[in-house]
């Protein structure tokens, strides 16, 4: 399969693509809710609590860096993680467009 002509796309298209591509994972999906659900920052908990080995995470981790959706704040050695609330709310907006504005008028 070829690579993706993405000049040929919108920037919001392009955006959205890989917005969900990262997202296309159960294991981000998972470590997004953990983190989502703590009252602070998540350090070291993360692997306990997913169930995956360590360079697992800090790989997922990297992938939802790579689209700003949580944030990294330095701790010492360790690295505490929450969710980035202005970029959440442009994915939200940016996934509601998608949705809302899309015309269902097909068979």
């Amino acid at each position: 399969m070829g690579t993706t002509k993405t000049q040929i796309f919108t920037a919001e298209q392009n955006e959205l693509a890989i917005i969900l591509k990262v997202l296309a994972n159960p294991a981000r999906i998972a470590i997004l809710q953990y983190i989502s659900n703590q009252k602070a920052c998540i350090c070291n908990d993360i692997v306990e609590e997913i169930g995956l080995a360590q360079p697992t995470i800090s790989q997922h981790l990297k992938e939802l860096k790579s689209i700003d959706l949580i944030e990294g704040e330095i701790s010492g050695k360790r690295v505490c993680y929450c969710i980035n609330q202005k970029k959440w709310q442009e994915i939200l907006a940016l996934i509601n467009d998608f949705f809302y504005k899309t015309n269902l008028n097909c068979c």
